[in-house]
């Protein structure tokens, strides 16, 4: 069994290593907190979705953002497209590929940002919310496994950061960039959070 547990962590190191190598994937980082940092500046919202685990680290980006990262601050305007009522009803009626994008017609506004999870890069649902989003004239942010050219073309910012074979390193992937983005934030926002870390 040890071995199994060293072979995965020696795996997530490597591909660690090769992201920190990407200057391409760093770079749509950065821009992508510029992007939200400016959203949040005009009083904008952040709208985040996903399938699966996906789903649930656009609501742990989300929570993060309205409520406390590390230490307490002011909320930001961030929702997790999850309502179940939304969901189910969305599913069951006009289809499962229209859940997100039925959503951003409701509630988005121009300037806001579609902040959209796929691992695996081909989720219509996620390319449906994308052009619903940019129909909208809203901000399109992709973080994903693969590249995808329909969704990066329907992006302003597509944040590609494969990790291998399997799922599982790419969602690790995720909410390591996820956190970045937060911290990133709160570092523009709430720097006094910051002062005793070496800002």
């Amino acid at each position: 069994m040890k071995q199994h547990i060293m072979a995965s962590l020696s795996e997530a190191q490597s591909a660690l290593n090769s992201l920190l190598k990407n200057a391409d994937a760093l770079k749509k980082v950065e821009e992508a907190a510029t992007l939200l940092i400016d959203v949040f500046s005009r009083r904008g919202r952040v709208y985040a979705c996903g399938n699966g685990g996906s789903m649930c680290d656009a609501m742990h980006f989300a929570e993060e953002l309205t409520g406390r990262y590390r230490l307490d601050r002011g909320g930001l305007a961030a929702t997790a497209i999850s309502d179940t009522g939304h969901l189910t009803c969305v599913g069951n009626d006009l289809g499962y590929e229209q859940v997100f994008s039925c959503y951003i017609d409701a509630h988005g506004r121009p300037g806001d940002c579609l902040v959209a999870l796929s691992t695996s890069g081909t989720s219509k649902n996620i390319l449906r919310a994308a052009t619903a989003a940019k129909s909208l004239g809203m901000h399109v942010i992709i973080l994903s496994g693969k590249q995808n050219s329909a969704l990066a073309e329907m992006s302003d910012i597509y944040v590609n950061t494969p990790g291998g074979k399997f799922a599982d390193r790419v969602q690790e992937f995720r909410i390591k960039i996820l956190h970045i983005l937060i911290e990133l934030i709160e570092r523009h926002f709430f720097p006094e959070n910051y002062v005793d870390q070496g800002a």
